[in-house]
């Protein structure tokens, strides 16, 4: 008998709405939802979800390590045998040294309610995700700036008829609304101009595309801002109207010519200048992309706050084909009711600072990298325990030999996953979640020009002894004496609880797997109901709560070293196939497609360390085992940078196919566990040699 399941992808963190074909009990196909792409797309990693729901080699029931950490060695345990195991050891340790003693990381995104309402309501301030190896640094820029987080705004990408894209792979990456719109915008006679230190898809798709001398990007914006103020190119009623600070940017700005930034990074002052031209002509229709994997530099925090600025002076904010305020439930008349929200805020000071020592860092996503150090050096406190849910820090997060020192001294580490990880593999215990095609999860709000309500739904029953985070974290928390905070029984008991009062019900969603709460996009008053949460209620190019917390406004652009003969810098990204280091490189059709990641190297310098296509290398940081990985030549980098692609070098041999397959970046980042101002670890700043093998 067919059925029809309507849902919300896992394959990413994008979390495309899709349409899932059911037979007899079974996924049939997997489809994005056609209420909202207009037709059935779906990315490659969507649909290889079937693949990754039939594939055996993920957690099938709860494990307890029963040898060393990351021996491999593990007990089969029963769920009532697991949760004892995990609630004995956290009832100890907060005993000891208090609630705060527990960290909980995640990967971060809409549907955390359920880990995020675990983390507080037994009285820890310390959940974290895994933005400061992503998107701190643009996040709380833009706080500085508009007072709204990166994912506060959202892109008219459709109708922009001028992109400027810094570093951010859109075709690539891959979102597959957001490269659809990108598309639609080039067919209909948009202009993008791409900024990278390699050639890649998007670089393809751009009418300009500029290799830029790495670590220089901040300097191009400096130019930028330069040009358009003394060329009065800019949007000077909103700059009037919505702006503070603009004489300090003005005067800030300039030295930094065009000219000068030709030589700081190799792209032609015409073209600088060109650049300029081209967005003042297509205003307010401009989008200067932020980013979004902005892990980059310590100077990140300026070059996004630069980029911010630039989309400012043209006047693009709440104007079609350009930047939008996120408009969520709220703005339609509905309050959508959240676990989280009734729980008590937890006293007492975060691990890393966040809000406190660091008052500009947003406590809502943390600094995951700092948590080595708190570990190592109990400071502020001892941490003892640590829970990691859908999250990989050992694949992902810098310096992975630093962290399993740190958590040899934890007393509890728990890791909650649909796949075996790096960091479940050294874990004391692995539980394993339903996969998402295998659970349903609490509603989320769509935020957007037309907001609505939609949730992830379960299409099929699970294949092994696994249970969905609605129950794994009701049931910890019953067992910690905080049960209350989790008023259900079933998922559709908290769908009722979450929509009461709103007019919307369960069976609402039955159509279209989703309700949209408004009919026609809800676009702001740009002469005077824009709304920006900063102190003064405008974008401020000039910042005094960040003087106040003893951050300057604007820095001057230092100039990066040049590495020495044989060395480069780490440049990584991400494919269109695979997802990070958590999901796919394992995933049995996605691994045919790129089954280990190569070292794109520039030809010339290839060629002057006798290295030839194809040849075996090998790449070393500082004191950092040495790794071996496949070079690719290519003319199309950045003679001073070296690339590749995030989330190889599988070290857990129960993922057969992605096993030993390439080089890990993160074992190479040595000295980025360390906080910039944007609260992100400078991944880039990693300095390798390469010599053939």
């Amino acid at each position: 008998m067919g059925e029809t399941v309507y849902s919300i992808c896992s394959m990413c963190t994008v979390r495309c709405p899709i349409m899932v074909e059911v037979e007899d009990g079974a996924v049939r196909h997997i489809w994005g939802n056609p209420h909202v792409f207009g037709g059935q797309q779906l990315c490659p990693r969507g649909a290889a979800g079937k693949a990754f729901e039939y594939d055996d080699e993920r957690p099938q029931y709860p494990m307890i390590r029963d040898g060393e950490r990351g021996s491999g060695r593990w007990k089969r345990a029963t769920w009532d045998e697991a949760l004892g195991f995990i609630s004995d050891k956290l009832k100890a340790v907060i005993e000891k040294h208090g609630a705060k003693s527990v960290i909980l990381s995640d990967r971060g995104g809409a549907i955390t309610d359920f880990q995020k309402t675990f983390i507080a309501a037994i009285g820890s301030p310390n959940y974290v995700n895994h933005h400061a190896v992503c998107s701190n640094s643009v996040h709380n820029a833009n706080l500085s700036v508009t007072g709204y987080a990166r994912n506060g705004l959202g892109y008219d990408y459709k109708n922009c008829k001028h992109l400027v894209v810094y570093g951010r792979n859109l075709l690539e990456s891959l979102g597959t609304g957001e490269a659809g719109n990108v598309i639609d915008m080039i067919e209909a006679g948009g202009k993008m101009v791409y900024i990278d230190v390699r050639w890649n898809y998007t670089a393809a798709k751009a009418q300009k595309f500029h290799i830029i001398r790495p670590g220089t990007d901040y300097a191009l914006n400096l130019a930028l801002i330069n040009s358009i103020i003394r060329e009065h190119l800019y949007d000077a009623g909103f700059v009037e109207r919505w702006t503070m600070g603009f004489e300090e940017l003005k005067e800030f700005v300039s030295p930094y010519t065009p000219e000068w930034a030709e030589a700081e990074t190799g792209i032609p002052a015409k073209e600088i200048t060109g650049i300029a031209h081209g967005a003042a002509a297509a205003r307010p229709s401009v989008i200067f992309h932020p980013g979004w994997m902005t892990a980059w530099r310590s100077d990140d925090f300026y070059l996004r706050r630069s980029i911010y600025a630039l989309n400012a002076l043209m006047g693009c904010y709440e104007a079609k084909g350009g930047i939008y305020i996120n408009k969520g439930p709220g703005d339609a008349g509905v309050k959508l009711k959240t676990l989280l929200s009734q729980v008590p805020k937890p006293a007492g000071e975060r691990f890393d600072g966040a809000g406190t020592k660091y008052p500009h860092i947003g406590a809502q996503w943390g600094m995951v990298q700092l948590i080595p150090h708190a570990i190592l050096n109990e400071d502020p406190y001892p941490v003892k325990a640590y829970i990691v849910m859908r999250h990989d820090p050992l694949a992902s997060v810098p310096d992975p030999e630093t962290m399993k020192k740190a958590m040899d001294k934890l007393d509890l580490l728990v890791s909650i996953d649909v796949n075996y990880s790096e960091t479940g593999w050294y874990s004391d215990v692995i539980l394993p979640e339903d996969t998402y095609l295998e659970r349903t999860d609490h509603i989320i709000a769509r935020n957007g020009l037309k907001p609505g309500l939609i949730f992830r739904k379960k299409a099929v029953p699970p294949r092994f002894d696994t249970r969905p985070r609605s129950h794994i974290f009701r049931e910890l928390a019953k067992r910690l004496g905080a049960g209350q905070y989790f008023p259900y029984e079933t998922i559709e008991d908290l769908h009722k609880w979450q929509l009461e009062g709103t007019g919307v019900k369960p069976e609402d969603f039955k159509a279209k797997g989703l309700v949209n709460l408004a009919k026609e996009p809800i676009w702001l008053d740009r002469k005077d109901g824009l709304k920006f949460k900063t102190p003064s209620g405008k974008i401020e190019f000039f910042s005094g709560k960040l003087g106040k917390a003893g951050v300057p406004s604007f820095i001057p652009f230092e100039r990066p070293e040049k590495p020495a003969e044989g060395s480069f810098r780490l440049a990584t990204s991400k494919v269109a196939v695979h997802t990070q280091g958590r999901t796919t490189s394992n995933n049995p059709l996605l691994s045919e497609l790129v089954p280990e990641n190569e070292l794109w190297i520039n030809t010339d310098r290839a060629s002057g360390l006798g290295i030839k296509n194809g040849d075996m290398v090998e790449i070393s940081c500082e004191d950092a085992p040495a790794q071996r990985i496949r070079a690719k030549l290519t003319d199309f980098i950045h003679p001073e940078a070296v690339f590749m692609l995030h989330g190889f070098g599988d070290t857990v041999p129960v993922r057969s196919r992605s096993y030993g397959r390439g080089a890990s970046d993160v074992r190479l980042q040595r000295g980025a566990l360390r906080v910039t101002t944007g609260g992100n670890c400078p991944l880039a700043e990693c300095i390798v040699s390469v010599r053939r093998v």
